[in-house]
């Protein structure tokens, strides 16, 4: 393996892809200049990784001795070890290589190209939520009486009533919370650059303000809005929380709360669109506010059918 471009994104360069001199350039290429996002970023690179080894073992050292016989046969074999949304991830991120091979002359055809990945359809998502009084049970549980609890609040209940992905809440500064026609807005950075505002709920409003107000983040507004503790001094730092941080932060006030849910990150977005549908939203409101490109999306985090399944299941008097 030959070292590539510094960065835990790509790491090194498969040997598969080492021996050409032009092929190596445009794989560094494909993770550095064509893949934006950090996150598809490293699964890709570690689909290809994983593919390129799998070619050595096959005694495949050669970039065009690979046929859509040996993609089939290495995707076959990933289905007796992942699930379904993880072999076509990683089709996806072999097919996209090859095709910027392609693109860039290296290759002529994509042998990807025609193989097609395991059926998956799914129609209702596996994000665990929270019912709306145990939501409301783990906001009024959090001490606001320092500037930890003030932000935790503050987070939460931002994913809670604008359906923000932890990874746009995270990448606010303090100066997204703004105010405009008498009235508190957001703004979250999306994936893909993208901006996205929104109006704040009066509970949020009341949450962020004391927030930035208590924490003195109102001379820092380039600052980030999130940030992280300064070791046990339960004051904060100037770096941004990370989602691991958020992570370990929901989990600990979950269990404090005397919640026994296994929620993580996204189960906020989850619960703040199901409480909204369950109380007359629409659809296709819900999702121009979690900026979903589809509403089949938005209809993934629609968790009412499980109150009404339970309800049937208590009619079995036994």
């Amino acid at each position: 393996m030959n070292q590539v471009v510094s960065g835990p994104a790509v790491g090194s360069l498969p040997t598969l892809f080492a021996p050409d001199e032009a092929a190596s350039r445009r794989f560094i290429e494909f993770f550095t200049a064509n893949i934006r996002n950090p996150n598809t970023r490293r699964a890709y690179a570690r689909a290809a990784a994983e593919f390129a080894n799998w070619c050595d073992r096959q005694g495949l050292r050669e970039l065009r001795d690979i046929e859509p016989v040996h993609v089939a046969a290495y995707i076959e074999g990933l289905q007796g070890s992942l699930a379904a949304p993880s072999v076509k991830l990683h089709l996806a991120g072999i097919r996209m290589l090859f095709d910027w091979l392609v693109v860039g002359h290296i290759l002529a055809v994509n042998p990807a190209s025609p193989v097609r990945g395991p059926k998956h359809k799914v129609k209702k998502g596996k994000t665990p939520v929270l019912t709306a009084e145990e939501a409301r049970a783990l906001l009024d549980s959090i001490d606001p009486s320092s500037p930890i609890g003030l932000r935790d609040r503050a987070l939460i209940a931002l994913m809670v009533y604008t359906f923000a992905r932890v990874g746009a809440a995270l990448k606010m500064r303090v100066e997204d919370v703004y105010v405009q026609g008498r009235r508190t807005w957001v703004r979250l950075h999306e994936k893909g650059g993208k901006r996205h505002e929104m109006p704040c709920h009066h509970n949020l409003d009341a949450y962020l303000h004391a927030y930035i107000e208590g924490a003195g983040l109102t001379v820092d507004a380039k600052g980030y809005l999130f940030r992280t503790a300064r070791g046990r001094t339960r004051q904060l730092s100037t770096e941004p929380m990370s989602q691991p941080d958020a992570y370990r932060m929901i989990v600990r006030r979950a269990r404090a709360a005397g919640i026994w849910t296994r929620i993580g990150n996204h189960s906020f977005r989850a619960t703040g669109i199901t409480e909204y549908l369950r109380n007359g939203g629409k659809l296709e409101i819900a999702q121009a506010m979690a900026a979903h490109e589809s509403a089949r999306t938005t209809g993934l985090y629609d968790r009412r059918d499980d109150q009404i399944s339970l309800d049937e299941v208590e009619r079995i008097v036994i």
